[in-house]
């Protein structure tokens, strides 16, 4: 997959707050879980989301996988009042001024936004906004190639020239 840099300050709260239904602190995990679900909701039926996974990784960062239909998708979704809410949650003696993606080419085609987040287990103090220890923010597009055995891990909505879908009863396409 190609990389395309973005400014830290426009992606880190991008989705970060989504994560925060992960977190390891009791009294806030449910409250979280609530906000979380809603947000990741909202992603979902924002125009130009083409779909949303999460899962843990063995270092245990939690992780967003968002697919978008291109970077002004991706944009209307950071500007819309459900990402703008979870953004003070997360950053809340923040302001985020500048346009998000500077960087990222208006025709940048579909775009994964990946987001990690580790959660302190320690909670942060009130004006701190969440306990993050490291977030990364990181976007993708495809690239051709590759191949899917079974199923694919993108949406089906989700264009990669040149890959390869192959059912899962058969070898290198043929059935046997």
């Amino acid at each position: 997959m190609k990389v395309a840099r973005i400014p830290r300050h426009a992606t880190v709260a991008a989705l970060t707050a989504m994560l925060c239904a992960f977190s390891v602190l009791p009294a806030m995990a449910q409250a979280q879980r609530s906000r979380f679900s809603d947000l990741l909701e909202a992603a979902r039926a924002h125009p130009g989301c083409l779909g949303i996974d999460t899962g843990q990784t063995t270092s245990g960062k939690q992780v967003i996988f968002a697919w978008f239909e291109n970077k002004a998708a991706l944009v209307s979704w950071y500007k819309s009042d459900a990402h703008q809410k979870a953004m003070k949650v997360a950053f809340p003696n923040q302001t985020f001024n500048r346009e998000p993606l500077p960087d990222t080419p208006d025709n940048s085609g579909q775009i994964l936004a990946i987001v990690s987040l580790k959660m302190s287990e320690n909670s942060a103090p009130k004006d701190a906004g969440l306990p993050v220890v490291t977030i990364g923010i990181e976007l993708y597009t495809p690239v051709p190639g590759g191949v899917a055995v079974g199923g694919r891990f993108a949406p089906k909505s989700i264009k990669v020239p040149g890959l390869r879908e192959i059912e899962l009863g058969t070898v290198g396409g043929a059935p046997r």
